[in-house]
């Protein structure tokens, strides 16, 4: 018999909808090409995001901090998880519901409630849910424009060692003085605890179009490093970032896109996880309790109108970001994090909160001076702009 629910893509966001929906009592099948494989990426996350996970999924909390011009305390927790715990518990409810594990790879969905294979196998299913990330395997017909991406590089070494730069139990969500001493783009160290003593510091071009080559932050990192006397022993784990920021909305007529490929990315800081697993019970409960019409039902659950406005709004955010001069961008920040912290919540977390967004951008615009407003109003109403200067890209 055809499953009700067909998620291609067996990362962090494919495995929670596969787990949500196996709880109700569908019958899902979870797709992908090496299901099996780990995930080498580390994933921190505002704590309050957090929908209810076992306590071991969180590796470690900290008070967060970033600097721009100034050092500034932010009054949020920051959370980072323990990937395998969190691997462990989403295959556990996988398992409990009876989520069949197929490995495989999608590359079309032809018509309404079908995926092929590369091997020309078709999958039927009620609800087809392209979970595939960042490649969006069962979009169709690809956007001709170039992706704004975010791009890092990082090391991970013990806590005494990253003391000269993050204290035990703080989080450095940015700091973006230029001690690694280069001209150009602008970027920033991102320093978290990973538990058990351990730390990453990571280099981060935080948007750009194309993205910051990885060798070029790898240089920066070592550099902004030893101007703090710390020197990574060669064997130190390393963490390489690149994703897109920009995706379009994910379009294909008989697909639900999700996760990363819906995009639920945020466009200016890179975030998706908390709101895909925070997504995932509701986008399940709305396939569950709409069978004649789940695909459209979980889509407005996806995408409500309101979180379509907030994206797009974000969106030119993300284009104030890429023209700004390196110079002025620490400036930028400077004023953003001066802004109370309800302003920070509504523009970093608040993904269906148009009021609190346009809230946020009117205090921003109200605090800048007037270069930076001008930085800030010309994006919406210029066309997209590579950073390396070849012109408006379609």
């Amino acid at each position: 018999m055809d499953p009700d629910v067909l998620v291609v893509g067996g990362g962090p966001a494919g495995r929670a909808l596969a787990a949500e929906c196996g709880a109700l009592g569908l019958r899902t099948t979870l797709l992908d090409p090496a299901p099996d494989r780990a995930w080498p990426a580390t994933y921190g996350v505002w704590a309050d995001e957090l929908p209810d996970l076992p306590d071991d999924v969180v590796a470690a909390r900290a008070a967060g901090r970033a600097i721009a011009l100034t050092a500034h305390r932010l009054d949020r927790t920051y959370a980072v998880l323990d990937v395998a715990a969190l691997r462990t518990h989403l295959d556990a409810r996988m398992a409990r519901g009876g989520v069949r594990v197929r490995a495989g790879r999608a590359v079309a969905s032809p018509a309404a409630g079908t995926a092929v294979l590369t091997d020309g196998t078709e999958l039927r299913a009620g609800v087809v849910v392209d979970a595939g990330g960042r490649a969006q395997p069962l979009r169709g017909r690809r956007a001709a424009r170039a992706a704004a991406e975010q791009t890092a590089y990082g090391v991970v070494v013990d806590e005494p060692l990253a003391a000269p730069l993050v204290a035990p139990g703080e989080a450095l969500f940015m700091d973006w003085r230029p001690d690694h001493g280069e001209p150009g783009p602008p970027t920033f160290l991102y320093a978290i605890p990973l538990g058990g003593g351990r730390v990453l510091l990571e280099e981060t071009s935080l948007a750009r179009r194309p993205g910051l080559p990885l060798p070029v932050l790898r240089r920066r990192l070592l550099a902004r490093l030893r101007h703090h006397g710390i020197v990574p022993p060669p064997d130190a784990a390393v963490e390489k970032v690149s994703f897109p920021l920009d995706r379009p909305v994910h379009r294909a007529p008989h697909v639900l896109g999700f996760g990363a490929a819906a995009p639920l990315v945020h466009p200016a800081s890179g975030y998706s996880l908390a709101t895909a697993l925070g997504l995932a019970p509701v986008v399940a409960r709305a396939i569950a309790h709409h069978p004649d019409a789940a695909l459209a039902a979980a889509r407005a659950t996806v995408w409500p109108p309101a979180a379509r406005v907030v994206h797009h709004v974000r969106g030119i955010g993300l284009e104030a970001l890429l023209r700004m001069p390196a110079d002025e961008v620490p400036g930028f920040f400077e004023v953003f994090f001066a802004l109370p912290d309800r302003h920070r919540r509504a523009y970093l977390s608040g993904r269906h909160d148009l009021r609190g967004t346009l809230a946020t951008m009117g205090a921003l615009f109200a605090a800048a001076d007037p270069t930076l407003r001008r930085r800030l109003v010309g994006p919406a109403f210029l066309p997209r702009r590579s950073n390396d200067g070849t012109g408006p890209i379609g």
